[in-house]
Formats: C-alpha cells, sequence, structure tokens
C-alpha cells in the first residue's frame, strides 16, 4: 500500500468513526427525546384523566320565587365543593316529585360514580318496574341535568362543548304576544319586533280564546267547578284567521307568526282551521292533536303545507319515535324537564336530524332557570335546532338563580361558566316555599265536557 492509498484508508476509518458516533448520538438523542415524551405523558393533565367521584347524595330544592313551583334536584359528591344541580320542575305536582327525590333518588343513587350518566339513568328509569310518569320522569330529568353540569365542572367546560361545541353564536328566541282584540294584539307582536324578536307566537284572549266565551250552560246548571273556563270551540276556530289576517297585515312579512292550538279542538276541526291559515305562513301550528290521537297526524300531513310543532305532553320515547320517522311534523316540541333530561334529549335530537325535524323545547315560566339553562347547551350544540321560546325571569328568581340565561335582542345566552353556568341561592329559595296549589286547568265545552288536555 503506497502513500496515499494509506491516508485514503485512514481518512474512511475517521469517516466511519464520526458517523458512528454522530449515530450514536442520533440514537441518544432519539431515546432521550422519547424518553422525555414519556415523561410529559406522564405528568400531562389530559394524559392523567381525572379520579373517580361519587355520588354523596341527591336533595329536592323546592322554591316559587316568579309564582310556579320550581323542583331543582342538588346532587353532592365526594369531592367538596362540587356538586351539580337539575331542574325536576312539575308545577302540578311539585310536592310529589320532592318526595320521590328525597326518599328514593338519594338512596338509590349515593355512591354511584357520577361520570357513567347514560348507565346512572338506565338504572333510575327502570328502578320503580313501572316506567315513565311525570313524577319519574321529572326526578330523572333533575339527576340528569345535574350530573351533566358537573361533568362539565369537572371538564372546565360549559356543557355545550361536552355536546359538541357551538354551531350557532346564540340561540333565537320566540316571544309570547296576546291581546284582547287583534289590534291590541298586532301593537304587542310590534313591540317584541321593536325589542329584536323575529319570532312572535301569537293568541288572543289566552289559549283556545277562553276570555272570547260567553254563557257557559254548564256553569247555569251547577255542574263541574265554579272556577273551571269555558271554551266555545267555534268562536276560537273563526278568530284565528282574523287574528292572523290583522297581525300580517300591520307587523308585515318579516316577523314569523306561530300559534298554539293546545290541543283544545277535535281533529277535524284542527285540519280545517290550519288550512285556513296556510295564505299567512306560519312558522308553525303547535299541538293541533292531543297524544291520544297520533294517528291523524297522517291526515293532517296530506291535507296542508302549514308546519306543525308536537310533543310537550310526550312521556315515552314511543310516543314521537313513530311520528318523526314517519315525519308527520316538523317541530319536536318535547318538555326535555320531563322526558328524562339532556341524555334523552340529546338522542331525539340526533334523531331529529335524520328525518329533517328540528327542535323546539317547550319552555314555559315553570322550568327553572337550570332547566332553560339545559335548553340552551343543547340548542347552541344540535345543528337541526329550529326555535327556543323565550322567558322572562323577575328579580326574585335572579336572586335564587345567579347565573340564569339572558335574552337580547331576541337571542337567549348562556354565561360561558363550566357546566350549566347556574347556581341556587338555597337561602333565598327558602323564602319562597312551594305549593300544592298549582292552578285550575280544567276547561269545558258548553255542556261540561272535559276538553283535553
Amino acid at each position: 500500500m503506497n502513500h496515499l492509498d494509506t491516508e485514503l484508508s485512514q481518512s474512511r476509518r475517521e469517516s466511519i468513526k464520526k458517523l458512528g458516533l454522530g449515530s450514536a448520538a442520533a440514537l441518544l438523542g432519539l431515546f432521550g427525546s422519547m424518553s422525555t415524551r414519556a415523561e410529559a405523558k406522564e405528568t400531562s393533565s389530559y394524559a392523567k384523566g381525572v379520579a373517580p367521584i361519587k355520588i354523596k347524595s341527591v336533595k329536592a330544592i323546592g322554591t316559587a320565587p316568579q309564582g310556579p313551583n320550581l323542583v331543582v334536584v342538588k346532587v353532592e359528591t365526594t369531592e367538596p365543593g362540587l356538586y351539580g344541580l337539575g331542574c325536576a320542575t312539575f308545577t302540578q305536582r311539585a310536592e310529589v316529585v320532592v318526595t320521590a327525590i328525597n326518599n328514593y333518588l338519594n338512596e338509590l343513587c349515593t355512591g354511584k360514580d357520577v361520570d357513567n350518566i347514560e348507565d346512572v339513568w338506565q338504572s333510575v328509569y327502570v328502578s320503580s318496574y313501572w316506567r315513565n310518569g311525570p313524577v319519574l320522569n321529572n326526578a330523572l330529568s333533575g339527576l340528569d341535568q345535574a350530573l351533566w353540569d358537573i361533568k362539565g365542572k369537572r371538564a372546565g367546560m360549559p356543557v355545550y362543548q361536552l355536546l359538541g361545541g357551538k354551531v350557532r353564536f346564540a340561540i333565537p328566541c320566540y316571544a309570547h304576544g296576546d291581546g284582547k282584540t287583534p289590534e291590541e294584539l298586532a301593537e304587542n307582536v310590534q313591540n317584541f319586533m321593536n325589542q329584536g324578536f323575529r319570532h312572535v307566537r301569537i293568541q288572543q284572549g289566552l289559549y283556545g280564546a277562553t276570555s272570547l266565551a260567553k254563557n257557559p250552560d254548564f256553569k247555569d246548571a251547577g255542574f263541574g267547578n265554579p272556577k273551571d273556563a269555558f271554551m266555545d270551540q267555534i268562536t276560537y276556530m273563526k278568530s284565528v284567521p282574523k287574528m292572523f289576517d290583522v297581525v300580517r297585515k300591520r307587523c308585515g312579512e318579516e316577523v314569523e307568526l306561530l300559534h298554539d292550538i293546545h290541543e283544545r279542538l277535535e281533529p277535524m276541526d284542527s285540519i280545517n282551521m290550519i288550512k285556513s291559515l296556510e295564505e299567512y305562513r306560519p312558522f308553525f301550528i303547535e299541538d293541533p292533536f292531543s297524544p291520544e290521537n297520533p294517528k291523524w297526524f297522517q291526515m293532517l300531513r296530506n291535507s296542508t303545507t302549514v308546519p306543525i310543532a308536537m310533543g310537550e305532553l310526550f312521556n315515552n320515547q314511543n310516543e314521537w319515535k313513530e311520528a318523526m320517522i314517519n315525519q308527520w311534523f316538523d317541530y319536536i316540541r318535547i318538555h326535555v324537564s320531563q322526558i328524562g333530561g339532556i341524555t334523552p334529549a340529546m338522542k331525539v335530537a340526533r334523531l331529529g336530524e335524520w328525518f329533517n325535524i328540528k327542535t323546539a323545547w317547550h319552555g314555559p315560566p315553570d322550568v327553572s332557570p337550570v332547566g332553560h339553562a339545559a335548553h340552551a347547551h343543547i340548542d347552541l350544540a344540535v345543528w337541526n335546532f329550529g326555535i327556543q321560546e323565550s322567558v322572562r325571569f323577575n328579580d326574585k328568581l335572579l336572586a335564587v338563580f345567579p347565573g340564569s340565561p339572558t335574552i337580547k335582542n331576541g337571542y337567549m345566552y348562556v354565561n360561558e361558566a363550566p357546566g350549566l353556568g347556574v347556581d341556587i341561592n338555597e337561602k333565598e329559595a327558602a323564602k319562597y316555599p312551594i305549593s300544592n296549589k298549582a292552578g285550575n286547568w280544567q276547561v269545558r265545552k258548553r255542556d261540561g265536557t272535559i276538553i283535553r288536555p
């Protein structure tokens, strides 16, 4: 080997040696990086998850600061200071719901894992053997919402984020317009439009125009209760098209008009009246039939193009399932604090998406602010949202329920706090105890026959 060959050979050996050292260093760096990442993974909060927490107690809080009885479920946990709230309001039987929560749900649920919402829901659903019914369903609804509230607080997120995140910036709502005459009603609708509402439900003389009904024969005969209301169904049917005509002419085409029959007509009368409203382009007509008359929906669908909303009296999923898959109505109007809470309501919403049926949750004053917040979080997250019923909270109610949803320019907003975002001041709540007086829902025909619902 000559001198040149020797230098080249040494050079190759040195290069290989350096390459080997570099590779080793690279491998050491790789292993070190892997080790660092593993350590980081071990210490990252998202990788650790959260420790299991159990239900410590379940109790009912009854209060009536705005008049209607409200019932809230409070679920306390084994983590100090962590609790959830849910709406279990059944105004007409509030005291019975309180008993069901305190005497049955508390014992049944204590010790269960707060994270297993579906399992808790299913176990409570069958716990009394006979399912459904407003008392059990309202108690279950409050429990379910409280568990979602806890889950949101544990995650540090509003509940709508756990449901998939926002698909709209806020929730469009409809207002409630009433009046003794069509002209007075039109003026009230215009006032709501000036406040930013683009949707107004219109009624003349309350549900069924009971204020227009005169001379009930059953009262002259001493039949029924003196406080029972009287509805003249023919007078009501004639008044509705006139009401729509006046409001449309005075308020224009930009406002969306809704109306609630409240199931107070015979099925064929509802069909004929709804057909007469087509020229006024209602946003929807609500509750044309009672839940006892589901097959009439097919005839109604074949008779008119007016959109239909239905469902606030439904208890069981079998009541809405067939109607939804057959597309007999356009808006599902269930009472979330009645059917079992957020868990089944999300299932209803997802079912509706497949059949182009939109949500329009029932949100009257006899739903607590916690329940309205539950509506709002679902409304923010589901694509097939339709409209939300609005509500006004007085100062007494807001003092009891800090963090309540707010309404501005016809939209409902939540406060973005973790969970449902609504708290309860139990000392303030205690100032307004519930009672067994829930008003009189008895409405009769001229001869005294009870009108459903």
